[in-house]
């Protein structure tokens, strides 16, 4: 389904009915709702909403920068719920979007029964740190918008975070390129600057107020994000840290024992309330 969010034309999966307990699901970066296809099938007894982020998917592009930052993807959101009138549901994030998922947390908190991040973070903690991702963000947006999208996936795949992925099946490692291949220049490129680890405001601060139950999920081959997360554990009132053997696509690399994990979750959420 299409819907407007204050002037950007998203695009909504649903899979269902409406009597079901609801599962948001937010991609990463170079991601849209079709990265959840293989755990989606995992989830029949719940209804899910897989939202194509600006600048991802068939989600609207705008070649305004501005319309991309946090604050406007979060109200974007908070628009979207809204309108399709959603309220106590289960918030799932992946990297950039574990980062949006953990922000819109924060800022609304009362919409939000339980958050579950995977391999994400709340940001980086000093302005000199955001400053330096900031200039190695907007190199790498130039060189997207310069070099166009196939020469950006070429290189990205082959970045460190994703060497675990080199070892997938064949087919598996079409589908991420297809998905990363079909994304706009334009549209990663302002997310990148709009949004990205360097732009976005730090979040650690939030943590301790953040009383809601919340999954912290990483990769064992994921050192950074492990040492992300057990961090995060430390300062959230409510939260279990769980590790997989896996990289930094978790349910891409082992999408059946992170479908299991989820469900068992919120489950078990469930059964205490």
């Amino acid at each position: 389904m299409e819907l407007m969010a204050n002037g950007v034309r998203y695009h909504v999966k649903v899979a269902g009915g409406e009597d079901l307990p609801v599962l948001v699901l937010l991609h990463g970066f170079t991601g849209s709702t079709a990265t959840w296809k293989t755990v989606i099938e995992n989830w029949r007894d719940h209804r899910i909403v897989a939202i194509d982020l600006i600048g991802h998917g068939q989600t609207e592009s705008p070649t305004d920068e501005s319309r991309y930052t946090m604050e406007r993807q979060l109200d974007d959101l908070d628009f979207i719920f809204e309108e399709m009138k959603l309220e106590n549901f289960t918030l799932l994030g992946y990297s950039m979007g574990g980062r949006t998922a953990l922000a819109y947390a924060c800022e609304f908190p009362d919409r939000v029964d339980q958050l579950i991040l995977e391999s994400a973070s709340p940001g980086l903690k000093t302005e000199a740190a955001r400053e330096e991702r900031r200039e190695r963000d907007t190199q790498l947006a130039f060189n997207i918008l310069e070099g166009g999208i196939e020469q950006f996936v070429g290189k990205w795949e082959n970045i460190p975070l994703f060497d675990s992925q080199k070892s997938l099946p064949e087919f598996v490692r079409k589908q991420v390129k297809q998905e990363r291949l079909a994304q706009s220049a334009v549209g990663l490129a302002n997310s990148l600057k709009g949004m990205g680890t360097g732009s976005q405001q730090s979040y650690w601060n939030c943590l301790p107020e953040l009383k809601i139950p919340v999954l912290l999920i990483t990769g064992e081959l994921d050192p950074k994000f492990c040492a992300i997360a057990r961090e995060m554990q430390e300062l959230l009132p409510n939260a279990e840290h769980c590790i997989i053997s896996a990289g930094h696509a978790i349910h891409v690399e082992k999408p059946a024992e992170f479908a299991t994990m989820v469900m068992e979750r919120i489950n078990g959420i469930n059964e205490e309330d």
